[in-house]
C-alpha cells in the first residue's frame, strides 16, 4: 500500500470505532465487561488528536507509531493486541512486504500477545477468514476495490458465525457455555471496519 492508502485506512479505522462506541460496547456487554466500545474509541480518539504530529512519510514508521499510541491509550485486553496488529504490521511493512504480508504478521502478533487461535471466539476468527480471502482474491488477479469487498464480505459470514462459539479468551471466556449465542465484539468489530474501508474505497484510498 502507499502512504496515502496507509492514511486512508488508518483514519477509516479510528473514525469507525469513535462512531460504533456504543455499538461495540453493547456487544462486549452481553458476556464481557462492556468496556470494549468505550476504550477502543478513546485510543482511536487519542490518535486522531495527535494526526497532524504524526510522521507518515514512512508507511512503516507510521504503522508502528500508531500501534504505540493505540497500546498506550485503549485499556484492558483490546490496547495490547490492537496495538500490537498495528506495530508487526509496521515492521512488515519496513521490510518493504505487501498488504496480505502486513496483515499476516498482524495476525501472528495478535496470538502471540493473545495467545490465541482461530476458534477462540476473538477478532482473529474474523481478521484470518478476510485475510485469506483478500489474499485469494488479490491473487486472482481482482481490482484493489473487488478484493476488499469479498474479503470485507467474508469477515461479515466470519464474524457472524462467532455466535456458535464458546469464548476461550478474555472476559467472556469466564462465562463458559454462556458465551454461546452471542457474536464476538472484536470479531464483529473487524467486521465493520471492513465493511466502511470497502464502502469507502473508492473515493478515500484514491484521494
Amino acid at each position: 500500500m502507499s502512504i496515502t492508502t496507509t492514511e486512508y485506512v488508518v483514519r477509516t479505522i479510528a473514525e469507525t470505532a469513535i462512531e460504533n462506541e456504543k455499538y461495540f460496547g453493547d456487544l462486549d456487554s452481553v458476556v464481557g465487561d462492556g468496556d470494549f466500545g468505550y476504550s477502543l474509541a478513546r485510543g482511536f480518539e487519542k490518535l486522531l488528536e495527535g494526526w497532524d504530529d504524526l510522521d507518515r512519510t514512512d508507511e512503516g514508521v507510521f504503522l508502528k507509531r500508531t500501534g504505540m499510541v493505540i497500546a498506550s491509550r485503549i485499556g484492558g485486553t483490546s490496547g495490547p493486541l490492537w496495538g500490537t496488529a498495528f506495530m508487526r504490521a509496521g515492521a512488515a511493512s519496513s521490510h518493504g512486504d505487501g498488504v496480505v504480508a502486513m496483515l499476516r504478521a498482524a495476525i501472528e502478533g495478535i496470538k502471540a500477545r493473545g495467545q490465541a487461535e482461530v476458534g477462540d471466539k476473538t477478532l482473529l476468527d474474523a481478521l484470518v477468514p478476510f485475510t485469506d480471502r483478500l489474499s485469494q482474491a488479490l491473487d486472482e488477479g481482482a481490482p484493489a476495490e473487488e478484493a476488499i469487498r469479498a474479503a470485507a464480505a467474508t469477515a461479515r459470514e466470519a464474524a457472524d458465525a462467532t455466535s456458535g462459539m464458546v469464548a476461550k479468551r478474555g472476559r467472556a471466556a469466564y462465562t463458559g457455555e454462556r458465551s454461546r449465542g452471542s457474536v464476538d465484539a472484536g470479531a464483529t468489530a473487524l467486521a465493520v471496519i471492513a465493511e466502511r474501508i470497502s464502502e469507502t474505497w473508492k473515493q478515500g484510498a484514491t484521494s
